[in-house]
């Protein structure tokens, strides 16, 4: 397993305020929470995150935590539990790290990544359907994989990959259900379905119903209503 060291320096001042003078020294706030520890809030320079970030892509990666100026230099294994970015200009603004015991099985999720182009999508114009992006396995921390490959290249109209189908590694569990469909190629949609859809849906809308709105009248002439009420009046 891959050694990842990134050094961090310990963080006294707190606040919206300070936060962003932090940013703005080349630096992200960040908070380290240790299991049944108390957490330590730190900050860690924006270039060696990024560079991680573009290296590694630090999701499920087991990165070790230096803490600048401990005479210790002990390292703390942690894994990234979030990672907030600015709305606007998208660039990281706080990183929040997990410390994790490198001698006991965690709960993770794994991305799914499809290998190959099925014969139902290049023969037959379908289409295939990703409906499990992340499988949910436990492990050890250096077990953990990276991704999970599936092949889907022999895949036909209608075909899928449950979890049952797919070869695990023997040091990981699986947690989802056997029967969880991971991929799918679904049949092509043709134009005379969308187009018969389309036209029941239009079919099915209510019928509105505009109110006859009576002709304003002239001047010095009585409103019909009116004209009417005279009339009726009249006659008795």
């Amino acid at each position: 397993m891959e050694q990842i060291i990134l050094k961090v320096e310990p963080r006294e001042d707190s606040g919206r305020i300070k936060a962003k003078a932090l940013r703005d020294s080349g630096f992200i706030p960040a908070i380290v929470y240790g299991e049944g520890a108390k957490s330590q809030s730190v900050k860690v320079a924006n270039r060696a995150l990024s560079q991680l970030l573009h290296e590694h892509g630090l999701e499920n990666v087991v990165i070790n935590l230096v803490l600048k100026d401990d005479p210790k230099q002990k390292s703390r294994s942690c894994l990234i539990k979030e990672i907030q970015y600015d709305p606007v200009r998208g660039n990281i603004v706080h990183v929040d790290f997990n410390e994790i015991s490198m001698t006991k099985v965690l709960k993770v999720n794994v991305p799914v990544v499809a290998k190959g182009e099925p014969a139902g999508v290049k023969q037959d114009g379908g289409s295939l359907e990703h409906v499990l992006w992340e499988i949910e396995v436990e492990c050890l921390p250096t077990d953990i994989p990276k991704e999970i490959e599936v092949d889907v290249s022999s895949l036909k109209i209608g075909d899928a990959i449950h979890i049952k189908d797919i070869k695990f590694p023997s040091n990981i569990k699986v947690l989802n259900a056997p029967d969880a469909v991971v991929l799918s190629v679904a049949a092509p949609i043709k134009v005379e379905e969308v187009t018969a859809e389309a036209e029941a849906g239009a079919a099915n809308e209510p019928e509105v119903i505009k109110e006859k709105k009576e002709a304003p009248a002239a001047e010095g002439e009585a409103p019909a209503k009116e004209e009417k009420k005279e009339k009726k009046e009249e006659k008795k």
